[in-house]
């Protein structure tokens, strides 16, 4: 279980000189359940997919302002920078001023990148891939990558229309046998696949994560235009909100802040000025930055729920740890969504 101290102390040998550091007090965030469980997860994680492009060093700012800020939740994936992000990662977690074991680490696999292709950006000879083998395989890799003992959660990245639902439940089997894995979650499924994964496997599944934000509402504008003939009534996802909230599984948001799916963030962009200026208005109400209002509104939403910032940047990882401490009204958060250019029926 992960440690719950507010107060922790690390050595560091380093030049033969034994360093004893003190951390200051860590912020206790608002949490949401792990799945069906009744472990507490922070409300907001640190997703390091941009760390493969940062140093060590600046990986670990990135990881420390974060512990500090309350967040001791990793989210990755073997594919983030051809695997480089996870190997600054462990190079980070050791000038950290923490351990693994005070983290929840996750990690996720399935996607093969081709050798013309990018994440992101798939072309020939890349493909999904839920085979045993290759599980089983991208685990060990993980593990070496980020030089961990273990992971906290494997989640399977983008549904493979051709999984091996029995290789995937070998392997999950062997993977908390040899306690390489604790908790296992899936990434992108929609309701059909999520229940017929779930019932191939021995594990409960307790994360779905996908993207979700002000510019990426798709989910909410289809429960809002029901029975309506818009554009927005069309269900994309099948009823994904409702299905997590009725099951008690855990929404993880990806790529909070952006629009479209890697096209940039819509905080401070001119393209979007009504969004940010209602984003400045209410955050100055709270005395927070835009992000945390960003994050406040994905928090909004009454089901488990947690955000997966992208940032590096400690001031900003900081500044987005902050949409844990504000309860928006539900006022503020239609107004948010009409500012995001949505509409109600």
């Amino acid at each position: 279980m992960l440690k719950k101290l507010h107060v922790a102390y690390k050595y560091l040998y380093h030049l033969n000189v034994i360093a004893c550091i003190k951390i200051e007090k860590i912020k206790k965030m608002k949490t949401t359940k792990l799945g069906k469980t009744s472990l507490d997860i922070p409300a907001i994680a640190l997703g390091v997919m941009r760390m493969g492009t940062r140093t060590p060093e600046e990986g670990a700012a990135a990881i420390n302002a974060a512990y500090k800020a309350g967040v001791n939740f990793i989210d990755s994936a073997d594919i983030y920078g051809r695997g480089n992000s996870e190997k600054v990662f462990g190079k980070a977690l050791k000038l950290a001023d923490v351990n693994s074991e005070d983290l929840f680490i996750q990690s996720k696999t399935g996607i093969v990148v081709g050798p013309n292709g990018s994440h992101g950006s798939l072309a020939y000879g890349s493909r999904y891939e839920f085979t045993k083998e290759h599980i089983l395989d991208a685990v060990d890799g993980i593990l070496k990558r980020m030089d961990i003992n273990y992971l906290d959660c494997l989640v399977l990245h983008r549904p493979d229309i051709l999984m091996d639902l029995e290789g995937i439940k070998q392997a999950f089997d062997i993977l908390q046998a040899t306690g390489k894995v604790r908790f296992f979650g899936v990434s992108n499924f929609n309701p059909a696949q999520f229940k017929m994964l779930q019932n191939a496997v021995s594990q409960p599944l307790m994360f779905d994560q996908v993207q979700f934000g002000l510019m990426h509402t798709g989910m909410v504008d289809f429960g809002l235009h029901t029975n309506m003939t818009d554009d927005a009534s069309i269900n994309h996802d099948g009823s994904l909100l409702e299905f997590l909230r009725m099951n008690h599984i855990t929404l993880q948001a990806w790529s909070p802040f952006q629009y479209g799916t890697f096209a940039g963030t819509f905080i401070n962009n001119p393209a979007f000025p009504e969004l940010n200026k209602k984003l400045q208005e209410i955050g100055d109400k709270y005395s927070v930055g835009k992000n945390a209002v960003a994050a406040a509104w994905i928090l909004k939403w009454p089901g488990q729920v947690q955000v997966i910032m992208g940032t590096m940047t400690p001031a900003h990882i900081v500044d987005s740890a902050k949409g844990a401490d504000i309860e928006l009204t539900n006022q503020e958060w239609y107004d948010l969504y009409f500012a995001a250019g949505h509409d109600l029926p």
